[in-house]
């Protein structure tokens, strides 16, 4: 079967927004058969890094907050952006940020880590990836430590409940969802 050429050519840019959050692009592209396309909207953000926690009596840690997008209270696994240094291996970097955002967002650790997978966030429109680990036999050290923009509230749930809240449609960040998916599988 011969091998098709499906790869688009940047040929113009345009960044909107460009900070420390977001680099916003308006892009030109030309197919493979020549024809041009845009405007096209993509954008950088942080990679980031999910946990599927679990505590030392099987209950998964939670955590309830208010998401800008859907305009909704959700509920999901802890998470947060991975603070990549130059030079410093990226597995490392999501690693070190897993276990951060976790006592950050809940005051829990763990001893007893494994990496699920890494997998783009969504490649139709952002370059960022997401990072996805399971921690086992989480204990509560401290309490949150939360950002100034965060308001979020712990709970835990029995792999039963998340199951429900995931079929019922209560479980909507898409690739938390994944990650329990995943940790399911190898559990």
């Amino acid at each position: 079967m011969k091998e098709e050429n499906l790869a688009w050519e940047e040929i113009s840019t345009e960044h909107i927004v460009q900070d420390q959050w977001i680099d916003f692009r308006k892009s030109a592209y030309r197919f493979p058969n020549g024809e041009v396309w845009q405007p096209y909207y993509s954008f950088t953000r942080r990679n980031y890094a999910v946990v599927v926690a679990s505590d030392e009596e099987g209950r998964f840690i939670c955590v309830r907050q208010f998401r800008q997008g859907i305009r909704q209270v959700t509920t999901e696994f802890p998470a947060g952006a991975i603070e990549e240094k130059d030079g410093t291996d990226p597995k490392d970097s999501a690693l070190q940020a897993a276990q951060r955002e976790l006592r950050e967002e809940t005051g829990y650790v763990s001893d007893d880590w494994m990496p699920l997978l890494t997998i783009p966030s969504s490649a139709t429109i952002s370059d960022n990836y997401a990072w996805l680990f399971a921690a086992r036999n989480c204990r509560k050290v401290t309490e949150q430590d939360l950002d100034p923009m965060e308001l979020l509230r712990i709970q835990t749930h029995s792999a039963e409940e998340i199951d429900k809240m995931l079929a019922e449609g209560g479980f909507q960040q898409s690739v938390h969802a994944l990650a329990w998916l995943l940790y399911k599988q190898q559990a």
